[in-house]
């Protein structure tokens, strides 16, 4: 027995002032779902749809404690600063 297919609509083509104008409108769309090709001069310029599924959110300080910056980072080598105040 063939297993049917998802469909799934395409996107719709909307002009960039049209989205900007409706910009809450078009983001609860996109919130159930709805996808759009954005256009400007009859050019596709970006397209919006919901996030996938695998996208994840940024947490600030995750990384905290496990960079480390030489001590050394601020400061220019000699020859380095020589040739800047110099001007050669």
């Amino acid at each position: 027995m063939p297993q049917s297919r998802q469909q799934i609509p395409s996107p719709r083509h909307v002009g960039v002032r049209e989205f900007r104008g409706n910009l809450t409108s078009f983001l609860k769309q996109v919130e159930e779902g709805q996808r759009f090709v954005l256009t400007s001069h009859h050019k596709v310029v970006a397209e919006i749809g919901p996030p996938s599924a695998n996208a994840v959110m940024r947490k600030p300080g995750a990384l905290r404690g496990k960079i480390k910056v030489a001590d050394d980072f601020d400061r220019l080598p000699a020859d380095v600063l020589k040739s800047m105040e110099d001007g050669t």
